[in-house]
């Protein structure tokens, strides 16, 4: 029980690091949030991402190339230009690391308005910090784990920031429904999204790319949005008018 808990709880915290910070506001700044809230949200992307840190300027780049040729051959991960998942990963793999040691630079449309934070940026890229964040997975397996077939779980702990984004662009562009024609493949694969907290709505997305509301329809349901409007009651964050 320890374990599912601590592997639903990575699962989701992770998520919502993605969705929030790397998404909603890396991306399309949805919502503004001042300095020291920024830098409290980069922190916990770093611990709850941990050994599969994605850095913000990488993500925001390639994230505004997939929007700007969504289901094109320039589209950074559409699923209708590979075999599978795993070499539509690897693909993408291969560009952000590009764009995150500067190999190559991205067009100015997608260049700026992102968080930076070269310290942040360094520890979670480093070796030493995936290594160490692997480390601690396998340590708690081997403290709590009850059953063999619990390690199974290990490389998800691994690979989760990957992996979410994956499940989302390989989805999110076959499997579904279309509430819009947005003249690409993007579908909503799940009306009520608590599996992926709001990021399998890609068409309603695609359609409305500033809402912060990923939901469109009466009966949809976006987990993170109600999150959101808390943290703007709060005036931790505040939401743009769209």
């Amino acid at each position: 029980m320890i374990i599912l808990i601590f592997f639903l709880c990575h699962w989701f915290l992770s998520l919502f690091s993605q969705t929030f910070f790397l998404h909603r506001y890396s991306s399309h700044k949805m919502f503004k949030m001042e300095p020291f809230w920024e830098k409290f949200f980069y922190l916990v992307l770093l611990i709850s991402q941990g050994s599969s840190f994605l850095n913000p300027r990488a993500y925001a780049i390639l994230h505004r190339m997939h929007h700007a040729y969504s289901d094109t051959e320039k589209d950074p991960h559409s699923p209708h230009f590979f075999k599978d998942v795993f070499g539509m990963m690897i693909a993408t793999k291969n560009m952000y690391m590009d764009y995150l040691q500067f190999k190559i630079q991205p067009e100015p449309a997608f260049q700026g308005n992102y968080p930076e934070w070269p310290l942040v940026d360094r520890i979670g890229n480093s070796w030493a910090w995936r290594l160490a964040c692997g480390l601690f997975y396998i340590g708690f397996y081997v403290m709590f784990a009850n059953h063999w077939w619990l390690f199974i779980l290990l490389p998800i702990h691994f690979l989760m920031g990957p992996l979410h984004g994956a499940i989302v662009n390989w989805c999110g562009h076959k499997y579904g429904y279309s509430n819009h024609d947005n003249e690409d493949h993007s579908k909503n694969s799940l009306p009520w999204d608590f599996l992926l907290m709001g990021e399998l709505f890609q068409n309603n997305h695609h359609k409305k790319p500033n809402s912060p509301n990923f939901a469109s329809k009466w009966w949809e349901f976006d987990p993170t949005y109600p999150v959101m409007k808390v943290l703007h009651w709060m005036k931790i964050i505040k939401i743009r008018k769209v």
